[in-house]
């Protein structure tokens, strides 16, 4: 398979490109500067400016990109936009690492992790802009979209279990009460459902 990753220098990215390599996929870092990752071939363009030519070589785009300041915290809307309109229609299929704050509370789906009282005020930011990344790709019927949000509780440094669960909307945690996974073991989730299929424009999260 044929793997393109946005922002593949970055933490969730560099993994990403590691467990796809050790799986036997081709895999592209998309990316601004050296690579860093252990991607096999490197397209070192900035994600704005990638073309519909760019892409049109890959059975999976994933988009692993981050911003975190209040400048650049528009560019993940922005970059969903972008995307939806360079794959749009075509057999290209579109990963996203996303956010947890955008889960629901319950079944209602009318109130979001991001609004519970206990939600870290220093996380909202990144949660609000991440959401509104999300909203545009449900906007786009002709694209094919699978947006994964991790656990709260994200651990670059944890540890390889070789397991996860999968949910849908709404937010779950396991049976100690705690929403984590590891970067490692969400990119094994993440390449596996580039490899089986399913989740077409659905929105999953991923937790131990």
């Amino acid at each position: 398979m044929k793997i393109a990753i946005i922002a593949a220098n970055g933490k969730s990215g560099q993994v990403i490109a590691k467990e796809a390599v050790s799986r036997g996929h081709q895999v592209t870092a998309i990316v601004r500067s050296e690579n860093k990752s252990a991607a096999q071939e490197v397209l070192q363009k900035d994600a704005f400016a990638l073309t519909k030519e760019d892409l049109a070589g890959f059975d999976v785009v994933v988009n692993a990109f981050g911003a975190w300041t209040p400048e650049t915290l528009p560019d993940h809307a922005r970059l969903a936009e972008h995307l939806v309109n360079l794959l749009a229609d075509t057999p290209v299929r579109l990963l996203i690492v996303g956010g947890a704050g955008s889960l629901y509370l319950d079944d209602s789906q009318t109130s979001m992790l991001k609004d519970s009282p206990d939600f870290p005020a220093e996380y909202l930011p990144i949660a609000e802009a991440m959401g509104v990344g999300l909203e545009r790709y449900r906007q786009a019927p002709a694209l094919n979209w699978t947006y994964l949000s991790p656990a709260a509780d994200f651990d670059a440094q944890g540890p390889r279990t070789g397991t996860y669960t999968l949910a849908g909307e709404v937010f779950q945690v396991n049976a100690q009460g705690d929403s984590y996974i590891s970067y490692t073991d969400f990119a094994l989730a993440l390449i596996d459902i580039a490899e089986k299929g399913g989740y077409k424009q659905e929105r999953i999260s991923v937790f131990a």
